[in-house]
């Protein structure tokens, strides 16, 4: 079979990463096409997509002839505007985290997606929520379905960066990071969020002046499992991820850096995750090597728009939360029987 032709949508950090990812790792594929309107970030992606044609609009691109499938990577307040086209002409689309900024954009995508379907015959959207595709959350999960430390009653949660830039915003400490978690919350415990709470800790000081943090957010799931996360994007030692889960019968903890730990000259220690790129370097791979291979099965193997529109919806409440410190009630639409 024929290598699988993607058009990579957003050449900055993250679709930089995946052109790399998919010419040097992922098999069954190539990058075709680098769609980005900067031209230095465009070259500096070109260079490592031999062959690769370069547009300034996915629509050009699709008219081209060049493209099977699209993998978009610009920030999320772009997304809409590149997955019409795409689900326009029928093509197999990994959409980058969130699907969109809001529930109202994601329920016009899932209408989009459902008439295009209805054409093809299968879902289109996959979105990039990697951390499904992790080792550790993986094992987690199992270990959560078989019981056998018995059931689970709460999960606490840390997610560290050691620093954002200038154009972090509050509502990002949401929409763009503690995201990762309504998704991962919600996939550990096969269960809906219900309500969000957001409390204040103690402001960090050498947070960028507009940001107000770290924060500690209470996700109250459907099942009664509740998860703690705290959200810290200025703690300055690395970028960390961890989670425990308290079950009836034991604890379980995943998250802590792996390397090599040197006892020297009477201290020991080791080398934090730097980013993102480093701690979920081989979820990523994986996510997409999956979404490779099931696109050439006419399938998707992951999140769906449906799991991006729930994750929007209660991103949604949980910016409500922050601003207003109350606990604010999750409100979804009935799912539409195309996603069940």
């Amino acid at each position: 079979m024929p290598d699988l032709k993607i058009a990579v949508v957003g050449a900055g950090l993250m679709g930089a990463d995946h052109v790399i990812r998919i010419t040097e790792r992922i098999a069954g594929a190539r990058v075709s096409v680098i769609v980005e309107p900067d031209e230095s970030r465009a070259q500096a992606a070109l260079a490592h997509a031999p062959g690769a044609m370069h547009f300034t609009k996915l629509e050009d691109a699709l008219a081209a002839g060049v493209v099977d499938a699209v993998l978009i990577a610009t920030p999320g307040q772009f997304h809409e505007p590149v997955l019409f086209p795409a689900l326009a002409a029928g093509i197999p689309i990994l959409c980058e985290k969130p699907l969109t900024p809001t529930p109202e954009a994601s329920l016009r995508i899932l209408e989009a997606e459902q008439a295009a379907g209805a054409v093809v015959g299968h879902k289109l959207i996959q979105v990039g929520f990697m951390r499904r595709f992790d080792a550790e959350y993986i094992e987690l999960r199992d270990l959560i379905v078989a019981g056998t430390a018995g059931e689970l009653l709460a999960l606490n949660c840390a997610h560290r960066n050691g620093m954002v830039p200038d154009s972090y915003t509050n509502s990002m400490l949401i929409e763009d990071s503690v995201v990762h978690e309504i998704d991962v919350v919600r996939f550990l415990t096969d269960s809906p969020i219900v309500a969000i709470e957001v409390k204040h800790g103690k402001r960090n000081t050498l947070s960028p002046d507009h940001l107000n943090e770290p924060i500690f957010v209470l996700l109250y799931t459907e099942s009664g499992v509740l998860a703690n996360v705290e959200m810290n994007v200025s703690v300055q030692f690395g970028y960390q991820v961890k989670t425990e889960a308290v079950f009836q019968k034991g604890i379980a903890e995943i998250g802590r850096t792996a390397g090599m730990t040197l006892w020297q000259d009477g201290r020991y220690g080791g080398v934090e995750n730097a980013s993102f790129k480093t701690r979920f370097a081989a979820a990523y791979d994986n996510q997409i090597q999956r979404w490779v291979n099931a696109t050439k099965r006419g399938e998707i193997d992951g999140p769906s728009a449906w799991d991006g529109y729930l994750a929007s919806a209660a991103c949604a409440a949980g910016v409500t939360a922050l601003t207003t410190s109350e606990l604010v009630d999750v409100v979804y639409v009935e799912r539409p029987a195309f996603y069940n």
